[in-house]
């Protein structure tokens, strides 16, 4: 069967009096085009992982020490490159709101479409939840207002931020750059700060489990402990590969959007080396392995608060907020462009005045809010992200390498340096860090899966059935089906 074939117009009565014609339904589901050029696009790639040079990496040293985390660093940001470079091309050849849903859909058919999609919904939902958490444990550390952590932080986040995206993409993004800028500055400052106190002896102070294999003042938890710190070196990169879900409202994305995605991971790897080396060198691996705010215990040291380490504190709620407005904004058009093509209720595709999908930020938003003030895990609601995060990575580097394959003579406008081996070496260490969650929290990965059983079975038995075949990315994997049947004849 044809991949195209599935899919149907919107029925009548459609989300509540929606036209008949496929024109009127997308009239009523549009994006504002053009908003957001490469360096907004670049900021948006920086904002979504900023947060994590701030917190949470750090707990790698714990798995794996200084030289495991290190090693998994290198490899989770080899990953990244060979994943991120793919996605320059797809992203080139297919320029929607679908992002890896919209690729994977064109070389995987709807299963794969769907698999891919639900999985960044997994992350992008997840994540803003935990960091909401995190915001709120700044603002108590920090004394600010005098407020604790509790859910009317999370709730003033959700319900400022979600109504910042409502006015308008535009406004968005810029209100990102200007933050991510702020954050960003800030760990400069702090590299500059920490590197006066460095000392390499400090980096192997981990104590060392002489049963594991291959252990050593390197890697005290032997060889094993790379494998457990994947998760964390990917803490440095995680969500980078959401800037083509702003496609739709790029200009000139064909151009803008491979090389926003090179800029933003040079700009991360960049990060990531002097915030690793700094912190972890100032004052050893042991102190900050389970620091909530690792960069301001590298500060402080036994010597109780500075100035530095105050403005690093506050940066780095410039770092979480930063982090947590992007990552709804690629939530919000992930489930935008699932729902716009039927594989989740069409009304949460419906856009304002100002162009903006409301549905699709209210909802995720009402959920997260809901998670963070209900569960209260963190470190949980972030194992359960980058699970989901993983699979997606899989899917969407088989999709690239699917595509060059089956689809050689395909328009590339830009084309990925070493093609499908490039996408290969992104696809084997992705399923590797998929296993290694499962190291870190398997109740995290479990939960996840759930997750994913209840969306495949709505999928199978209901969406699939109801898919509107006019979306750009249902139109595009159409005209790859008809294109196929008339080379057959």
């Amino acid at each position: 069967m044809a991949q195209g074939t599935d899919t149907h117009a919107p029925p009548p009565g459609d989300t509540g009096g929606a036209a008949t014609s496929t024109d009127a339904y997308l009239h009523r589901r549009t994006l504002r085009r053009g908003s957001a050029g490469w360096l907004l696009l670049t900021g948006l790639g920086v904002a979504y992982v900023v947060s994590g040079d701030y917190s949470g990496w750090n707990i790698g040293l714990s798995k794996g020490g200084f030289g495991g985390l290190a090693a998994a660093t290198v490899l989770m940001g080899l990953m990244y490159a060979c994943l991120v470079f793919s996605l320059a091309e797809l992203s080139a050849i297919l320029p929607t709101a679908g992002g890896g849903y919209g690729f994977a859909r064109r070389a995987l058919g709807t299963w794969g479409g769907f698999l891919t999609g639900t999985a960044i919904l997994i992350e992008y939902i997840l994540a803003p939840a935990a960091i909401a958490l995190f915001i709120g444990d700044y603002v108590e550390s920090l004394g600010l207002f005098g407020l604790t952590s509790g859910w009317p932080v999370y709730l003033a986040c959700f319900v400022i931020f979600i109504g910042i995206h409502l006015w308008g993409v535009g406004e968005a993004l810029r209100f990102s750059l200007v933050v991510t800028a702020i954050a960003v500055a800030a760990l400069l400052v702090f590299a500059i700060g920490a590197l006066t106190d460095f000392d390499a002896g400090r980096l192997n102070d981990i104590p060392v489990d002489t049963g594991a294999v291959g252990s050593s003042s390197w890697l005290p938890f032997g060889l094993l402990g790379i494998w457990a710190a994947f998760p964390f070196g990917m803490w440095f990169f995680l969500g980078v590969e959401g800037v083509p879900l702003a496609a739709e409202e790029a200009k000139d994305p064909v151009r803008s959007m491979p090389r926003a995605l090179a800029t933003s991971l040079t700009v991360l790897v960049g990060l990531a080396v002097l915030t690793f080396f700094a912190a972890t060198g100032a004052q050893g691996a042991k102190a900050i392995q389970e620091a909530g705010n690792p960069l301001v215990v590298a500060l402080e040291g036994e010597g109780g608060p500075t100035g530095l380490s105050r403005f690093v504190n506050y940066a780095g709620l410039a770092g979480l907020v930063a982090s947590f407005f992007s990552l709804i904004f690629a939530g919000s058009r992930q489930l935008f462009a699932l729902s716009r093509a039927g594989y989740l209720p069409r009304f949460l595709s419906l856009t304002n005045r100002r162009k903006s999908p409301y549905l699709g930020l209210l909802i995720p938003g009402a959920i997260g809010f809901t998670l963070a003030a209900w569960i209260g895990n963190g470190g949980r609601m972030l194992n359960v992200a980058v699970f989901g995060a993983t699979i997606s990575y899989a899917l969407m580097a088989l999709s690239h390498i699917v595509l060059r394959r089956r689809e050689p003579a395909l328009e590339r406008p830009y084309r990925t340096p070493g093609g499908a081996v490039t996408s290969s070496v992104a696809f084997v260490l992705a399923c590797s860090a998929l296993v290694a969650t499962f190291l870190v929290d398997r109740d995290a990965a479990f939960i996840a899966l759930g997750v994913y059983v209840v969306a495949l079975a709505y999928f199978a038995f209901y969406s699939r059935h109801h898919l509107v075949a006019g979306a750009p990315e249902e139109e595009f994997s159409a005209l790859a089906a008809a294109e196929a049947e008339l080379s057959r004849d």
